[in-house]
């Protein structure tokens, strides 16, 4: 399916609660499991985070930007994801500019190129984070300079791939006694799971399920 940003921008301010836009994380319900991205593992209150769900429009259709983490990292080594990260002060509280500030960090990719076109549901993830999905588009060509550091590789997926539900893998596993399901899903060689494979889904059913 081919979406433009006017259909994008349209789908993601109804997202998938009718109230609009409260804390409908992943409405999917998962065979009486828990919802994935709606519960974490840790106590106390998630502490808030963003990540920008970068759409890179490209002549003949859309792709998302992904990085690939750095192997060393302590958290989630070697790890598909979004650039992003915790709200920091200066960010007073706004996904937005913890999103884009992130990524120019992460990814070296200017805020001013970045044209935002809403959200998506919040995420939580087992660690203990509450992740605001910011999606924005980008015109081509895209020009990175990955920290060294944090980023091993930046690369793209067709939108048309992460939307369509026939990619999407529900696994399952037991973590603290407890079934937690998670979604994946493998472009080429590279397997997409986690938080980050949930927000795809979350995509796919904001944009795709606002046609049936």
């Amino acid at each position: 399916m081919r979406l433009t940003r006017d259909e994008i921008t349209a789908r993601l301010a109804t997202g998938l609660d009718p109230k609009g836009r409260g804390d409908a994380m992943l409405e999917r319900l998962v065979d009486g499991d828990e919802v994935p991205g709606r519960r974490a593992l840790v106590d106390g209150p998630p502490r808030p985070a963003a990540v920008l769900v970068p759409l890179v429009e490209h002549d003949d259709g859309m792709t998302v930007l992904l990085t690939q983490r750095t192997a060393h990292l302590a958290h989630h080594p070697g790890q598909i994801s979004f650039p992003g990260g915790r709200l920091e002060d200066d960010d007073q509280g706004d996904a937005i500019v913890a999103a884009l500030r992130e990524t120019e960090e992460e990814i070296g990719l200017s805020r001013d190129l970045v044209t935002i076109l809403g959200r998506l549901d919040h995420y939580v993830t087992g660690t203990g984070f509450i992740i605001t999905p910011v999606v924005g588009v980008v015109r081509p060509p895209v020009i990175s300079k990955p920290d060294p550091f944090e980023v091993a590789e930046v690369f793209e997926v067709p939108l048309e791939f992460l939307l369509d539900p026939e990619n999407h893998k529900l696994n399952r596993v037991v973590v603290e006694g407890r079934r937690r399901p998670f979604w994946s899903m493998t472009w080429e060689q590279r397997v997409i799971w986690g938080a980050t494979a949930g927000m795809l889904v979350n995509l796919s059913d904001v944009l795709v399920r606002k046609c049936d």
